[in-house]
C-alpha cells in the first residue's frame, strides 16, 4: 500500500497536464500513486496521460462530470494512509509531498497540511503572491473568514479524517475547496509548512472565472458553515460575506471591460457595502464606482483605452487589501 495518494481530475487539459504529472512524478517522496480521473476528455488529454510510463500512476476514464463527483471517484480508488490532490493545470515544488508528510509526522495532532501558494499565468510564469499566511491549529476562525488555503491543490490530508468529514459535495458548482476546508477546519487542526509549493495557474476560462455561479455555490456554502458554527462565531458571519463580496467584486473586473459584467460588479459593491459600511470611505470603492460607470457608459475600446491612459484610477485591485482575514482583530 503507498504511502500517499495523489488525485488528479482532469477534462480537456492537453495544455497542461503533463507539466502537472511531471510535477508530481519529481518529487522527492516517491511512495505514492498518482491516480488520474479522466472526465471524458476530447482534446488528446487522454492520449497523453496514457504515454507516460510510471509504474505508479493509475488511470480511469469516465463520463464528464463536475469537480466534486471527479475528486471523489478519485477517492474511491485511493488506498494511501494520506490523499492529497492536484488540478491538471497547477504545478507543485519538488518537496511539497516530503515536507508536508514530515510536517504531519512532526504534528501528530494535526490531520491537515497545507503549504504557501504563489499564482503563474497560463505560461507558467510567475505573477505573485496568492497566500502566505501563519494559521495553525485551530483553523476553523480564519476559514471561516476567507479561504487561505485557496486551492485544491495544496493540502495533505490523513485518509481517516477525510474518510470521517465525508465526501465532496458532488451538488456544487463551485467552492468545493471552501465546503470540504470548512468541514475539515471545524473537527482537525491544521499545519503549515511555511514556504511557496503551490504555483496555482490562473485562466480566464477557469472555473472561478464565472463570478455568477462561483457567487451562488459560496453563498451556499458559507451559509451552510455558518447554520453549525458556535454561536461565538456568528460575529464573523458579516466579515465573511464582506470578504466574499470584495473578491467577487476584483473577479468581475478581470479581463476586458463588458457592459454586462459592469451592473454584476455594481451588485457585488452593494452587497460589499452592505456588509462593511466602512468600505464606502476607502479609495478602493471610489475607484470601482468610477470603473463601473465607465464601463456601462462607454463603448468597451474607449473604456480598455481610458483605463490604459489614467491605471492607477482604474486599478481596483486594491480592494482585496480590505479583506479581513485575522478574527482576532474583529470586535464581536
Amino acid at each position: 500500500m503507498p504511502l500517499i495518494s495523489v488525485i488528479i481530475p482532469v477534462y480537456n487539459g492537453a495544455k497542461t497536464i503533463k507539466e502537472t504529472i511531471e510535477s508530481v512524478l519529481q518529487q522527492t517522496l516517491t511512495d505514492f500513486e498518482l491516480i488520474i480521473i479522466n472526465s471524458d476528455s476530447t482534446d488528446g488529454t487522454w492520449e497523453i496521460v496514457n504515454s507516460i510510463e510510471d509504474p505508479r500512476l493509475k488511470i480511469f476514464n469516465y463520463p464528464k462530470a463536475n469537480v466534486g463527483i471527479n475528486r471523489n471517484r478519485g477517492i474511491d480508488h485511493a488506498t494511501g494512509e494520506f490523499i492529497t490532490l492536484i488540478d491538471a493545470d497547477d504545478l507543485w515544488t519538488a518537496d511539497k509531498l516530503e515536507a508536508q508528510y514530515q510536517a504531519l509526522q512532526e504534528n501528530p495532532q494535526a490531520d491537515v497540511a497545507y503549504s504557501w501558494t504563489d499564482y503563474i499565468d497560463e505560461n507558467g510564469q510567475y505573477l505573485g503572491i496568492c497566500s502566505h499566511v501563519n494559521w495553525t491549529g485551530d483553523v476553523y476562525p480564519p476559514m471561516l473568514l476567507t479561504n487561505f488555503i485557496v486551492t485544491g491543490s495544496n493540502v495533505l490530508i490523513r485518509s481517516q479524517a477525510l474518510k470521517e468529514v465525508g465526501r465532496f459535495d458532488e451538488s456544487l458548482t463551485n467552492a468545493h475547496d471552501t465546503d470540504m476546508w470548512l468541514r475539515l477546519a471545524a473537527l482537525y487542526q491544521f499545519v503549515l509548512v511555511p514556504c511557496v509549493q503551490i504555483l496555482y495557474r490562473i485562466s480566464p476560462n477557469s472555473l472561478s472565472s464565472n463570478v455568477g455561479r462561483l457567487e451562488i455555490a459560496c453563498v451556499k456554502v458559507l451559509e451552510r458553515a455558518f447554520q453549525t458554527a458556535p454561536e461565538s462565531l456568528q460575529y464573523l458571519k458579516r466579515h465573511c460575506f464582506a470578504n466574499l463580496y470584495k473578491y467577487l467584486l476584483y473577479k468581475t473586473f478581470l479581463g476586458e471591460p463588458d457592459r454586462r459584467r459592469s451592473w454584476i460588479a455594481a451588485k457585488f459593491l452593494a452587497k460589499t457595502i452592505k456588509n462593511d459600511p466602512s468600505i464606502i470611505t476607502k479609495g478602493a470603492s471610489l475607484k470601482s464606482i468610477i470603473k463601473i460607470l465607465t464601463i456601462a457608459i462607454l463603448p468597451s475600446q474607449f473604456a480598455t483605452d481610458l483605463f490604459n491612459k489614467f491605471p492607477r484610477i482604474a486599478n481596483t485591485n486594491t480592494i482585496l487589501s480590505y479583506l479581513k482575514t485575522d478574527p482576532v482583530s474583529i470586535k464581536p
